[in-house]
């Protein structure tokens, strides 16, 4: 095997890769990333047996190959090469010599036939969405995810396609984070399947901002995604996820506009007082005009007030500072409506208008006394 590459597209390249690399693994080969030359171009693939990650990088090739590198050692040594075009090639007895300038390294190699093929997804069912859509859509969803592994099916995030577009929904027994967006195309008919938590968040790195797009494709046991030139590839979670819909109390008579970020302020002013060892949830009244939180733990005594639109007819409930806090930090919206019921009854977090196309539910917490 024989190429070269300039080193910025080769660092991008192995650092996509390695992300699907294992740490620690019984087989050497799963340490490593999967090298292979075509005409014009080399693959890079990484994989845990969970999620696998192959990308494809333009450079100047001499024939058909492949070989894996230990990924930690091959990313090191990029890392420190001038910023030049590097050379890699490797002999019968599987050594990989890596220069640029004047630096020149040696390795050993590993045989390809050690390494497990990537799955094949077939292709009935696919959508195609701007990664920039896609991209937002996990990160303002992906922190409800469970990480509780009793209930193995909401470790990951439910995607619908349907005629409506695309929903996605993440939820872990605390709180729920929704997300809608049309999708560009859709072939094969209505579906839905649950994607691994960890697959996502890579997902959602590999991703750009940009209006650039991207295939997901559902097959028998497996997920595609497709982001420009590279694919990701991860076992779909099994399992009944949670009914969301009848999950979602909507007949709230409490409706209160509310600034994200001013409340944001006055959740995590209250929340000084609260960490690990002393937790505490943060007391809301909701008057008119107005919400006045506290907090009280074993440091000492917080309150604030936050200036908000409409009546919460004084009404006192508790939540988890985090849990509530995440779902104002991720909304994609300065101001949203809170919908509240009882001092028991779910928060709902909605837009103020237009589509919703985001809903964010937070459980209260029983306050004592």
């Amino acid at each position: 095997m024989k190429f070269s590459c300039e080193k910025a597209l080769l660092q991008s390249a192995a650092a996509v890769a390695s992300r699907a690399v294992s740490s620690k693994s019984s087989i050497p080969a799963l340490e490593g990333i999967l090298l292979q030359t075509e005409p014009g171009r080399i693959i890079l693939s990484g994989y845990n047996m969970q999620t696998g990650i192959r990308t494809r990088v333009e450079a100047d090739t001499d024939g058909t190959d492949e070989i894996v590198i230990n990924a930690r050692l091959f990313g090191d040594i990029i890392r420190r090469m001038s910023d030049d075009v590097i050379t890699l090639s490797t002999d019968k007895n599987l050594m990989v010599t890596l220069t640029c300038g004047d630096a020149r390294f040696e390795i050993a190699g590993l045989s390809s036939g050690d390494y497990p093929e990537l799955p094949q997804v077939e292709d009935e069912f696919s959508f195609t969405i701007q990664q920039n859509t896609l991209k937002s859509m996990i990160s303002e969803t992906i922190f409800a995810v469970s990480t509780n592994e009793a209930r193995p099916v909401h470790t990951g995030s439910l995607f619908e396609i349907g005629e409506g577009g695309l929903t996605v929904v993440s939820v872990d027994g605390f709180r729920l984070a929704l997300r809608r967006e049309p999708v560009k195309r859709v072939d094969g008919g209505a579906f839905r399947f649950v994607a691994p938590g960890a697959a996502l968040s890579e997902v959602e790195k590999i991703c750009g901002d940009t209006e650039d797009e991207t295939v997901v494709t559902l097959g028998n046991r497996h997920l595609l995604f497709e982001i420009g030139g590279t694919e990701l590839i991860c076992r779909r979670l099994e399992g009944e996820f949670l009914d969301y819909k009848n999950a979602i109390p909507r007949k709230n008579p409490i409706l209160l506009t509310v600034d994200t970020k001013t409340m944001l302020q006055s959740i995590d002013r209250v929340s000084v007082v609260i960490s690990e060892k002393m937790k505490s949830p943060v007391r809301c009244v909701f008057g008119f005009d107005k919400v006045t939180m506290s907090a009280k733990t074993g440091n000492g005594e917080s309150s604030d007030v936050c200036h908000i639109s409409g009546d919460g007819q004084d009404l006192e409930i508790g939540f988890n500072n985090r849990y509530l806090m995440d779902a104002l930090r991720f909304c994609p919206a300065d101001t949203v409506r809170l919908e509240l019921n009882t001092g028991i009854s779910p928060a709902i977090i909605v837009p103020t208008e237009g589509e919703e196309n985001f809903l964010y539910m937070v459980l209260p917490v029983r306050l004592k006394g």
